[in-house]
């Protein structure tokens, strides 16, 4: 199944969650925060929102922080995504 968001939304997989500290220590899944570095799936294609053109900045592949409390999250053939306006991009990583 294919996802094509709409607008100004930005579909995101998040990426690997580290289950160890670098000094080696396990950490249960309850002391993880949700991850807020995510890889882009799919664009939208932008446009008038509310009465202004948004151009979209990012693209698929990008990797980008979003906030933390961003978007909605979703199940599609068994992967979690996350589908967030591309206003809750903080950055780009690099």
């Amino acid at each position: 199944m294919k996802i094509k968001p709409l607008f100004d939304k930005v579909v995101v997989e998040d990426t690997e969650i580290e289950e160890k500290t670098k000094s080696g220590f396990i950490l249960p899944s309850a002391a993880q925060e949700k991850q807020q570095t995510a890889r882009v799936v799919a664009v939208g294609p932008g446009g008038v929102i509310d009465g202004k053109d948004v151009t979209m900045q990012v693209k698929e592949g990008d990797v980008v922080l979003y906030s933390k409390y961003a978007g909605s999250e979703f199940k599609v053939d068994g992967k979690e995504f996350t589908i967030i306006k591309q206003s809750d991009i903080l950055a780009i990583v690099e």
